[in-house]
């Protein structure tokens, strides 16, 4: 097997483990003053009827994950224009994350506002400038086509990111793997700085969740998932879209296939009952989960579990690659067909509770019984 030589391989900068140790550290600090200030200014989620939050909760989390993010950005990061383009689209996406969470922007105004940040970015220089595929081979690009390629994915995956956050630590979660997923890539593919940048990420939302996991104390509000999503995105474009490697083009898509799945079901879903695609509702993965019965915990462990044979999948891709300089190598192939039963076996157990179990738990039915019986004491 060539994992062990792939690994070995590996460069790792003393400024990955320090950026991922000073975002660590910087979340953790600043996360409880944020919330007390968010209570303060009375930016807080109410309970709702799509709500799991049984209490009010401070959201403004994305302010406390921004800076665990600028600061060691900062400190350790070579601020090429590429990367200041980041810092700055990411810095116009938590404002208008922050505006939307303390007075909830019209959905096209909070569209726009995403639009500004990845086109900011990708006029400055973070865009797609080539394309590789197996066959085919590397080709450029027209420049307007990357540029609007670029844009359209940074908007998606900010807005996938958004549309998870509903559990507590669920898109922190899958953030921080998929974040320390596109580190190694990264610094396989000798990307040193969008590898440092991944380790922050992976530093600022690792440590986010020591207040966010439930029971949670503060929400990362759009603030936040328009900030990770926003970083994510940049970082597949600066540090793994841009590669020559053919299988590169896998790795976002394996990575980040929760929030795309979810996004993807969810529109599905409301065009199909003629809804607006930006309309709120329960179709969401981890509104579903809950509908069969899982606690907050379980389901988030249980996607948290998913998240991770994905991100196996994209590594096992990186590094377990079954056909090296012409051979095949046999325990590579019996890695990755390992790896990749895992993922349908994942995949395939979600499918089954969400779509085919369609009788709703007694657990869940005992829930709605109490809801419905304080409805109607409220009402009376």
């Amino acid at each position: 097997m060539t994992l062990a030589p792939q690994l070995a391989a590996i460069h790792m900068p003393r400024e990955v483990i320090f950026g991922f140790l000073l975002a660590l550290v910087v979340v953790l600090a600043l996360t409880p003053t944020i919330g007390q200030l968010a209570r303060r200014i009375g930016v807080v989620d109410e309970p709702g009827e799509r709500r799991l939050n049984e209490l009010p909760i401070p959201r403004l989390g994305g302010i406390a994950l921004y800076f665990a993010i600028l600061v060691p950005a900062l400190a350790f990061l070579d601020l090429s224009r590429p990367l200041r383009a980041i810092l700055i689209g990411a810095s116009i996406a938590t404002v208008v994350g922050a505006i939307d969470d303390a007075r909830d922007l019209v959905w096209w105004q909070k569209l726009g506002g995403q639009a500004l940040a990845a086109g900011v970015t990708a006029g400055l220089g973070v865009y797609v400038n080539h394309f590789t595929f197996p066959i085919l081979g590397v080709g450029a690009m027209p420049k307007w086509l990357g540029i609007t390629l670029s844009i359209l994915w940074i908007v998606a995956i900010m807005n996938m990111v958004n549309f998870l956050d509903g559990l507590d630590g669920l898109a922190a979660g899958v953030c921080a793997i998929s974040a320390v997923t596109f580190c190694l890539i990264a610094l396989s593919l000798d990307r040193a700085q969008p590898a440092i940048l991944s380790a922050i990420v992976f530093g600022a939302a690792l440590g986010f969740l020591r207040h966010n996991f439930y029971p949670a104390r503060i929400f990362m509000g759009d603030s936040g998932a328009l900030l990770l999503g926003f970083v994510l995105a940049a970082i597949s474009i600066e540090g793994l879209l841009k590669t020559a490697a053919a299988v590169a083009l896998a790795f976002p898509l394996l990575v980040l296939a929760i929030p795309i799945l979810d996004t993807s079901f969810v529109v599905v879903k409301r065009i199909k009952h003629g809804k607006p695609i930006y309309s709120a509702d329960r179709f969401h993965l981890h509104h579903r989960f809950i509908d069969r019965g899982f606690s907050q915990r379980r389901a988030v462990l249980t996607m948290y579990l998913w998240c991770v044979t994905l991100a196996g999948a994209a590594l096992a891709t990186r590094f377990l690659a079954p056909h090296a300089h012409g051979h095949w190598q046999l325990w590579s192939s019996i890695a990755d067909g390992a790896i990749g039963l895992s993922v349908l076996a994942a995949s395939a157990y979600i499918v089954y509770v969400l779509e085919i179990v369609k009788v709703t738990s007694p657990r869940a039915r005992r829930r709605a019984r109490r809801e419905a019986g304080s409805q109607e004491r409220r009402s009376a």
